[in-house]
């Protein structure tokens, strides 16, 4: 059975659209280096009781830098997704980090052969801001993470895979997420919050072409496979 390339998931997602009334694009992914910094644990005596002892303050738990994310190591599809989601969406422009640091680890774990890579490339650049966006954002020290309300195999799949005909890896599968993306951040002077709906579908590729899940390609956001 031949492997899927970018040109024959565009032409499988074309052929389901035809037959079953999909709605899809495809786009993707940048990578780069990153670094945290460890704050340390903090001796302060009570204020009002000048006799007692000082008292430490429990060392907060760093968040985890860009680093320390991976995407696990498994074969649910549906919990690889969820996984790739959370390295899309969950990033604070106030750490120092860019955009490239944040989705580095989805193009660690793309395509094995490579055939996926380029679109994946364009496919993750389009979910995360731009750099000059992301120095914006950064002024007012905006954070971002991501709610999922739901996460399933859509029903339009089984079309897609109907119409592959033999050109899909064995173990291909769409996997569509929806949810709620969510900032915070400081404008003029003051806290700030907003909401979004947002959907997307995460075409990954398991066993049996791979021994665990790897991420292939991304549908255009906020146009999923349903």
């Amino acid at each position: 059975m031949s492997h899927l390339t970018g040109r024959q998931i565009l032409l499988v997602l074309a052929g389901a659209i035809a037959l079953a009334a999909l709605a899809a694009g495809v786009y993707g992914l940048v990578r780069g280096p990153g670094g945290s910094t460890r704050p340390t644990a903090v001796a302060t005596p009570l204020v009002d009781d000048p006799g007692s002892r000082p008292v430490e303050i429990a060392e907060q738990p760093p968040a985890p830098s860009p680093q320390d994310r991976s995407l696990p190591h498994t074969g649910d599809p549906i919990a690889y997704a969820q996984a790739v989601a959370a390295l899309l969406f969950d990033w604070d422009t106030s750490t120092g980090f860019l955009p490239a640091d944040y989705t580095a680890p989805v193009l660690a774990d793309g395509d094995p052969s490579g055939e996926e890579t380029p679109g994946l490339l364009t496919d993750v650049a389009t979910y995360v801001p731009t750099l000059e966006q992301w120095l914006d954002l950064g002024a007012m020290e905006v954070k971002q993470s991501l709610v999922v309300d739901d996460v399933f195999i859509p029903d339009s799949w089984a079309a897609a895979e109907t119409q592959a005909t033999g050109q899909l890896r064995p173990g291909t599968t769409a996997v569509t997420i929806t949810g709620t993306r969510q900032r915070s951040g400081i404008w003029e002077g003051s806290p700030a919050e907003s909401t979004s709906p947002v959907s997307f579908t995460v075409f990954v590729a398991c066993a049996p072409s791979f021994p665990r899940c790897h991420v292939l390609r991304l549908s255009e956001l906020d146009n999923p496979l349903r």
